[in-house]
């Protein structure tokens, strides 16, 4: 007789596989201690990604930003 966790595994693959990444993502966050961490995160990623669609800010090429902080360095 099958254990719950070959059961589970069976049904699991029969997934899509962006049904079981998203499983997984989950499970993995279960595991973290700090999930309110990741959690606040995710919102926070989700706002600047928001306001890049909104264009509320304007992006620089990475090269740009990097020189920048560079300068600031000095």
């Amino acid at each position: 007789m099958p254990t719950q966790l070959e059961v589970l595994e069976a049904e699991a693959l029969k997934l899509t596989a962006p049904e079981r990444a998203r499983l997984a993502e989950q499970l993995i966050a279960s595991l973290d201690e700090d999930s309110e961490i990741d959690q606040a995160w995710a919102r926070e990623i989700e706002r600047r990604i928001a306001e890049i669609d909104s264009g509320k800010i304007q992006m620089i090429p990475a090269d740009e930003a990097i020189a920048k902080a560079r300068a600031a360095l000095k």
